[in-house]
């Protein structure tokens, strides 16, 4: 069994991971109203990765013998000015989500919980990989961006990503 304040720190992030797949689609959405099909691809598939990563945590829960125990996922109800808001808003709710990573490594560290430290460095990994992704895109977008052809040829890159499923071993 895991310490009580790790399983319930695991399971707010089963419901931020949540969280963030709405933030993404909400974003996909954006781009898609805006007919920008490249930058909605990248966050659609940025969605249904986020909606792996809660279900990771959700699988390590149960196989530790844990309850699982989902909370109401909020709307995030941004409102995007212009096409580089909601790469800045990625970037920003990424840095939030790698500090909810940390507190939970911390707190498995300070219950000596092994194994979840070791589950959790997979985390900690993509958090690092998912904070230079959207930093990146911000860095892209504002170089090539705000010229409508660089925007066209940014966009058809976009369009490129393709999902992968995660490869973590549980």
């Amino acid at each position: 069994m895991l310490e009580a304040e790790v399983v319930r720190l695991l399971n707010e992030q089963i419901n931020k991971e949540l969280f963030s797949a709405y933030v993404y689609l909400e974003i996909a959405n954006y781009y898609a109203d805006e007919s920008l099909n490249g930058f909605e691809n990248w966050f659609f598939v940025q969605t249904q990765e986020e909606r792996d990563h809660a279900m990771l945590i959700r699988t390590y829960l149960l196989n530790s013998g844990e309850k699982v125990t989902l909370n109401a996922i909020a709307a995030p109800g941004h409102v995007y000015a212009d096409f580089k808001t909601p790469l800045t808003v990625a970037y920003e709710h990424e840095q939030m989500v790698t500090a909810s990573i940390n507190n939970i490594y911390a707190a498995a560290y300070a219950a000596k919980d092994f194994r979840t430290m070791q589950f959790l460095d997979w985390f900690v990994k993509e958090q690092g990989e998912e904070e230079k992704n959207t930093s990146d895109l911000i860095k892209r977008f504002e170089l090539f961006g705000e010229d409508p052809k660089g925007l066209y040829m940014l966009d058809n890159e976009l369009a490129s990503r393709v999902y992968a499923a995660p490869s973590l071993v549980l």
